[in-house]
């Protein structure tokens, strides 16, 4: 038979996070006690009040379709968030609702992209982006952010990396993996570069509400007017509201490219689902108690834990300031446990340790290791004695 897959598939690079969390799954089956901190979602239920409104849109008939971009009540809901938070003006016109941000960031990628445009991308990256720019036709222009910097890039950098065929550059605050927010002053200086370089600012704000120790979040387009025009916000309520399994995020920003992505949209996905908008709509005009007792809750966990991850021999980490990772460098441990590569020492890490851990390969930065504490508090401290004792028992 004739060769099937298109060249855009055949290029993807297989995730390391799904093949960390099979293996777990099928140590698990064959009756380990393994603890896996490898959740990239809330391990809380959806808030009560936001199941019952879905339900009741159910009830009363709201099972149909709706426009492509989402409902006019949802993508309200959403302009009056931005003005609330932000303090920045929305039309409805440059609102647009999909079936999550990853679905919202690749109708984006692939609305602005063509072939050999290049998109600036801050490692450590989010796992999905080079992805989805490569499926765009595009070329990943990586950047690397120093650790001394708290992983974050600098606008100096960006004008070094920017050149005639890039068209963008992705910033994540706070950041999965680091939990690292830029300050005003950071994204003041790097909106400063990409209006210079004239390039559209991807503003991923999906851990906008995890936010610890006082830390506040700034968006990059609420700096000014002219930031705003030059930004694209891509959010949700995945992980603020504990949807993640809901599947709707949005985006915010230029008209002509918000309208680009809908009528993208209405030829693939048609209308994020229904039921879902209804939740999402009830999660932004209903009470936030539960966003905040969540947000306490992982601030909790990750004070209690922090310096115990720290202890451990040949760990080297920055205490994030949101979302709900630690995103040690373990380089040190894993040679001292007779390892050439981080990615050999999380896969016996959990074959000897029975704990998942993310390599931090599948991030561009392959010194370190993801832990999520978006898991029980007992699970977490287990599981960290368990690799202290691991570290321990193998060093040389």
């Amino acid at each position: 038979m004739r060769e099937l897959l298109a060249d855009r598939v055949k290029s993807l690079t297989p995730s390391t996070t799904l093949a960390i969390t099979a293996k777990a799954k099928e140590l698990k089956a064959a009756g380990k006690d393994v603890i896996g901190l490898g959740a990239g979602e809330p391990d809380f239920n959806t808030p009560d009040h936001i199941i019952e409104a879905a339900y009741q849109s159910m009830k009363s008939g709201e099972t149909k379709y709706t426009p492509a971009a989402g409902t006019v009540a949802l993508k309200q809901a959403i302009a009056d968030k931005f003005e609330r938070d932000q303090h920045i003006t929305y039309d409805l016109s440059e609102v647009f609702v999909g079936s999550g941000a990853k679905h919202v960031l690749y109708n984006l990628f692939q609305a602005i992209l063509n072939d050999g445009d290049e998109v600036i991308i801050p490692t450590p990256y989010w796992v999905s982006y080079p992805e989805q720019v490569k499926l765009a036709g595009g070329t990943p222009k990586i950047v690397k952010g120093k650790e001394e910097n708290q992983y974050k890039v600098t606008a100096e950098q960006i004008l070094s990396a920017a050149g005639p065929n890039t068209k963008a550059v992705i910033l994540n605050s706070p950041s999965n993996p680091t939990g690292m927010v830029y300050t005003k002053d950071e994204l003041e200086a790097i909106g400063a570069a990409c209006i210079e370089k004239d390039l559209l600012i991807v503003s991923d704000e999906i851990y906008e509400k995890l936010l610890y120790d006082g830390t506040k979040h700034v968006s990059i387009a609420e700096i000014s007017p002219a930031l705003k025009e030059q930004t694209m916000i891509v959010n949700g309520v995945s992980k603020s509201h504990s949807m993640t399994g809901w599947r709707i995020g949005y985006a915010a920003g230029r008209q002509d490219l918000i309208k680009a992505m809908t009528n993208l949209a209405s030829h693939s996905t048609s209308n994020p689902t229904t039921t879902a908008q209804f939740g999402a709509l009830a999660a932004y005009e209903g009470p936030q108690d539960a966003v905040e007792e969540m947000r306490s809750a992982f601030e909790g966990r990750l004070n209690k834990v922090f310096d115990q991850l720290n202890q451990i021999p040949g760990f080297r980490c920055i205490k994030p300031q949101g979302a709900f990772y630690l995103f040690p460098n373990v380089k040190e441990a894993a040679e001292m446990c007779g390892f050439d590569s981080v990615d050999e020492f999380a896969k016996d890490l959990l074959s000897e340790a029975n704990v998942a851990v993310i390599p931090g390969s599948g991030f561009g930065s392959p010194d370190n290791i993801r832990l999520s504490y978006a898991t029980d508090l007992n699970s977490l401290e287990t599981a960290l004695k368990r690799i202290s004792e691991y570290v321990e028992n193998k060093k040389r």
